[in-house]
C-alpha cells in the first residue's frame, strides 16, 4: 500500500466525523480513530453527503452516554448510543451498532429483483430440452 492510499483511505473518515459536544478537542484524533472503521461501511455514499455527529452527554456522571447519529443520503437517520463509564467502550460498542444498521438498511434498500436474479442463477438447474410437434425426430406424439 502506497502512502497516497493510507491517506485516501484516512480522508473519509476526518472530512466526515464531527465530534460535538462533551468532547474537548484534544479529544478528536482518539473519536475519528475509534470510528474509523465505519469508512468502508460508508465508502458507497460521497463524503460530501455524509455525517457523523457524535457526542457525549452527562460527562463523568453515573448516566454518561456516547451518541452517534449518522445520515446517510436515501436513507432514515441511523442513531447508536452506548452508556458506559469507558469512553472507549462506548465508542466501539457504538460503531459495531452503527455497522449493524448500515448493512441491514443496505440489504433493505437493495432492488428485490437484483437478489431473486442472484439467488436463480446459483440454485436453478440446468432446462430440460422438450421436443417441439414440429420436429421430425420426436416421432409420433
Amino acid at each position: 500500500m502506497t502512502r497516497s492510499d493510507d491517506k485516501e483511505r484516512n480522508v473519509f473518515p476526518e472530512n466526515v466525523i464531527r465530534v460535538g459536544a462533551g468532547f474537548v478537542a484534544k479529544e478528536r484524533p482518539h473519536v475519528v480513530e475509534m470510528l474509523s472503521a465505519l469508512g468502508p461501511h460508508l465508502a458507497r455514499w460521497d463524503p460530501r453527503d455524509v455525517a457523523v455527529d457524535v457526542s457525549l452527554h452527562d460527562r463523568g456522571g453515573k448516566e454518561q452516554r456516547v451518541t452517534v447519529h449518522t445520515t446517510l443520503p436515501g436513507l432514515p437517520a441511523l442513531v447508536a448510543s452506548d452508556a458506559s463509564p469507558d469512553i472507549t467502550h462506548a465508542l466501539s460498542e457504538c460503531k459495531r451498532e452503527l455497522i449493524r444498521q448500515i448493512e441491514d438498511q443496505k440489504s433493505v434498500h437493495e432492488p428485490m429483483h437484483n437478489r431473486r436474479l442472484r439467488r436463480r442463477k446459483s440454485r436453478r438447474p440446468a432446462a430440460a430440452v422438450v421436443p417441439s410437434s414440429n420436429d421430425p425426430a420426436a416421432g409420433p406424439g
